[in-house]
């Protein structure tokens, strides 16, 4: 299985590191992000993956260089013209991603020890063309799912805004880990095209398609501010 593994941000809440660096290469416990997500997936037999730059994009490439991939076949898929976000960054991907395997997404700032086979497997069980990984966490922004865990809305925390697909029964709100397993099939349901989220692509989708969530109690940190980087260092050593 591929990765695709998103660095191209600017990883602007990461100030002062990222006005020279990009956010992939923050440490924790002088580990920068990149390296530990590339091991981490490596745990779990994963040794080919897909790295999108844009912001110090030559910083990635050199420190990857440096460290002979770690190992692994790693093709960049280079933003340096302009920033696409996740869902425009998956489209300008697809060359790399799109000859008929499941593959994963997993956010560069994010530290997890989510056990990725059971996501893959329950991905290929229910046959559907993305599973997101969500959990019981605090967070700004959740996702609404149905008892079959079926992708049904999303809502605003503070301001109360939802958008559903249907009218909500009590939906499940938990909140996205930054790491999907998706099908080739998503290429062909797109309709946006130029720079975009994917998870708005995704609440579209949930209109006329099944999106399942994949439920987990694991370790998850956002490491995008610098007081969750000592958050980090007291779980990833």
């Amino acid at each position: 299985m591929k990765a695709l593994i998103f660095a191209a941000g600017k990883g602007t809440r990461l100030k002062p590191f990222t006005d020279q660096h990009p956010k992939a290469l923050a440490s924790v416990n002088g580990i920068p992000l990149l390296e530990r997500n590339i091991n981490y997936l490596k745990g779990f037999g994963i040794k080919d993956f897909v790295i999108n730059i844009h912001h110090f994009g030559n910083q990635i490439v050199e420190f990857l260089n440096k460290n002979n991939n770690f190992g692994c076949n790693i093709e960049i898929s280079d933003e340096t013209d302009e920033l696409l976000e996740t869902g425009g960054g998956l489209i300008f991907a697809r060359r790399f991603l799109d000859h008929g395997e499941d593959f994963l997404i997993m956010n560069a700032d994010i530290l997890t020890d989510i056990n990725i086979d059971a996501l893959v497997e329950y991905h290929k069980n229910i046959k559907d063309f993305a599973t997101l990984a969500v959990s019981d966490r605090d967070s700004s922004r959740k996702l609404l799912f149905n008892d079959d865990m079926v992708l049904r809305g999303w809502l605003n925390v503070q301001s109360g805004e939802q958008r559903l697909a249907e009218f909500n029964k009590g939906f499940k709100a938990l909140a996205f880990s930054g790491v999907h397993c998706i099908n080739p099939a998503i290429f062909e349901k797109i309709k946006r095209t130029g720079k975009f989220s994917v998870m708005e692509e995704y609440l579209d989708l949930m209109q006329t398609e099944h999106i399942h969530g994949f439920v987990h109690d694991s370790i998850l940190i956002d490491v995008g501010r610098p007081e969750s980087v000592i958050e980090a260092e007291k779980h990833f050593k």
